[in-house]
């Protein structure tokens, strides 16, 4: 009696396990009508899009960006650390050629939290993501200026001489 009980429930169990929540999966298969043409999705060869980060170690992960003149730049900028923004708060800063990056820092510095680190109203700053802290990411989407070398660097007190790099537009 005992016998014919376990396998009652050994055959039952098998019903339910077999019968339960797994959803077959059905082949996909694409229709195609002759004498039309598949559609690809085009890339657009002027655009690009560029990941960059930055942590508690003041540091980027890249020191150096390349683009191409006149390609429209979407830059991912993304703060890795755990830092409060106002104790290791990062930005992308792309500074105008010629600009001295240690007087930008220092009129940077004493701008501080409420020009957003953005000193002048920006009179030397190409494009800039805003300030973030920790965990926190932005973007910003803009044209490539006209080919040559630019820098780039965090605008926050003290980063910049840890925190830049070189925008090189071919």
């Amino acid at each position: 009696m005992k016998r014919f009980q376990f396998i009652c429930v050994f055959v039952l169990s098998l019903a339910l396990v077999s019968c339960g929540g797994d959803k077959k999966k059905e082949d996909e298969k694409e229709s195609v009508k002759i004498g039309t043409k598949k559609e690809t999705k085009k890339s657009d060869s002027n655009a690009v899009t560029v990941a960059l980060s930055g942590d508690d170690l003041m540091q980027y992960d890249k020191t150096e960006i390349r683009v191409k003149a006149g390609q429209k730049v979407t830059l991912n900028f993304r703060h890795t650390g755990k830092g409060d923004i106002k104790i290791m708060g990062h930005n992308f800063v792309l500074l105008k050629p010629d600009t001295d990056i240690n007087a930008f820092a220092l009129a940077a510095a004493n701008a501080g939290e409420p020009s957003d680190w953005i000193p002048d109203g920006g009179k030397d700053v190409i494009v800039h993501t805003k300030m973030i802290g920790g965990g926190q990411s932005t973007s910003i989407t803009f044209d490539a200026p006209a080919a040559g070398t630019y820098d780039f660097v965090c605008s926050f007190t003290g980063h910049v001489a840890r925190m830049k790099g070189k925008f090189i537009v071919e």
